[in-house]
């Protein structure tokens, strides 16, 4: 018996961009590419036809933009969508609305090379597609989970130094350090957290996989909604009670312990569990450096990135939290890390900032 395929409806006004999608999306046995539309009126017309799984969605067209179409198709169909735009500053900005309105995730295109990009990033497009097709969204039956092909990956022994002999975390402090991972459906989540924060919440660290840029425009984002300050790390920042650090795409965040003080390394490297940054390379950094003192969340996200880092805190002493599945928009991260029996306790989104606060105030 064949497995159901992801089915994919391409909008974007290239047709090149139209085509080498259509290609790379179709070399992944899972995912079927249904159709192809080069505006929303087209898009509009086919889904009254045949509704698709998941809709990969360019930002700039003519006749209505991606964002307006966006809108309008969350308020009357509600369609897992990935969003398709060029990697500028600005082009950041107008995706953190797409992510607002309701995108699922977001893939980039260059604007010159765009069939090379696309063929390089086919294994990150193809994740997209297949989280999205995964999301929970209002109005819509979740699909049965599909088996994929698992390619070799790297784990977060390529980013970490070997450990040195004799080295081990620090005994209980006064300070905690939160670490937080999260992938498809954690911009929203992560912002409903850190908004129900106060200024003196434990210093953060953050793993959302997002491209370059765009979490320099998350972080600025979250900063105007949040008592706390939210800031994309930059390699020596201090984690500081009120401030949050959230990893710049496309680079590793490492914690690192000087004395009593707790800083992040930024800084390059392979992919690890297929991402960078990697929640794994966090999460083990932070066992190493802060063992006891440490608190992991894991929380909504496709595949399994976190799930060893999680186990690696909780056996160091951590206190470790993972996301249940009623308020993932994608249970598979969390899942992962349930199973290894990494967490030590499930919650729903809406309580995880209630628990960071509690440690945080046991340890003060």
């Amino acid at each position: 018996m064949s497995r159901k395929k992801v089915r994919v409806l391409i909008v974007d006004d290239s047709a090149s961009v139209r085509q080498t999608l259509t290609a790379v999306l179709e070399e992944d046995p899972d995912i079927e590419v249904i159709g192809a539309a080069s505006d929303p009126f087209s898009a509009a017309r086919f889904i009254a036809k045949d509704i698709p799984d998941v809709i990969t969605l360019d930002v700039e067209m003519p006749r209505m933009d991606g964002i307006t179409f966006l809108r309008k198709l969350m308020t009357q169909h509600p369609i897992p969508v990935v969003m398709c735009s060029s990697l500028t500053e600005e082009g950041s900005e107008t995706l953190m609305q797409a992510l607002e309105a309701g995108a699922v995730d977001v893939i980039l295109k260059p604007k010159i090379g765009v069939a090379d990009h696309l063929q390089e990033a086919k294994g990150r497009i193809c994740e997209a597609v297949k989280g999205a097709a995964q999301a929970r969204l209002s109005a819509r039956t979740r699909p049965q989970p599909f088996s994929r092909t698992v390619e070799k990956k790297l784990t977060a022994d390529a980013m970490l130094p070997p450990p040195r002999e004799g080295a081990r975390a620090m005994a209980r402090t006064t300070e905690t350090v939160i670490c937080i991972g999260a992938s498809t459906g954690g911009t929203e989540s992560l912002r409903e957290v850190l908004q129900a924060l106060p200024s003196n919440a434990p210093g953060i660290v953050i793993v959302q996989h997002m491209p370059e840029k765009f979490t320099a425009a998350f972080a600025r984002r979250l900063n105007d909604l949040c008592a706390v300050e939210v800031k994309e790390a930059a390699d020596g920042d201090a984690v500081l009670r009120g401030r949050v650090l959230i990893a710049p795409g496309n680079m590793h965040t490492l914690l690192e312990r000087s004395g009593a003080r707790y800083h992040v390394a930024v800084k390059s490297g392979p992919l690890v569990s297929r991402h960078r940054p990697s929640v794994d390379v966090l999460f083990r950094s932070a066992a190493r450096a802060a063992g006891s003192n440490a608190v992991g969340v894991i929380m909504t996200g496709m595949g399994d990135d976190g799930a060893r880092g999680l186990d690696e805190m909780k056996q160091a002493g951590a206190y470790t939290v993972a996301q249940d599945e009623a308020t993932s928009i994608v249970f598979g991260m969390p899942k992962e890390a349930i199973a290894r029996g990494a967490a030590m306790k499930v919650l729903p989104l809406g309580r995880i900032a209630a628990e960071i606060l509690r440690l945080g105030a046991m340890a003060a």
